[in-house]
């Protein structure tokens, strides 16, 4: 008799337990993760070819990696991870002659560069003549 009585019970329980609402556990907190130097392009404006690596390193921080074997470089990487969200990496290299910055490449162009690609791809095009 005993024994019914329980199987009823626990049978009872598991029946309610499927009706019953669901419990959810707290989600696990994902933390938005940078790294490198932040490069924007405010930087990138300041630079010009002439200047030292000491007005360098004043604008755009220490280099993440310089070459040991190759000190004519200098990389600065930026990259930023929004968990289900976005992520996107920055990379800048800047490239001195005789202790003077002599150009640099990258993700980023100045704005003046960027203003006179748009100007050229706006300018109207001539059109032919037609001949007589």
């Amino acid at each position: 008799m005993r024994l019914i009585v329980i199987a009823l019970l626990s049978s009872g329980l598991l029946l309610t337990g499927c009706s019953m609402p669901k419990i959810s556990l707290p989600r696990v907190q994902k933390l938005t993760v940078q790294q490198g130097n932040v490069i924007t392009l405010a930087m990138i404006d300041q630079l010009k070819p002439g200047m030292t690596r000491s007005q360098v390193t004043y604008i755009m921080g220490q280099p993440v990696f310089r070459n040991a074997f190759n000190n004519k470089r200098w990389d600065y990487i930026y990259t930023i991870e929004v968990p289900d969200f976005t992520e996107s990496t920055i990379h800048v290299a800047l490239y001195f002659e005789n202790d003077v910055l002599a150009y640099f490449t990258g993700d980023l162009a100045p704005t003046a560069a960027l203003e006179a690609a748009t100007k050229e791809d706006e300018s109207p095009t001539p059109e032919a003549e037609p001949e007589s």
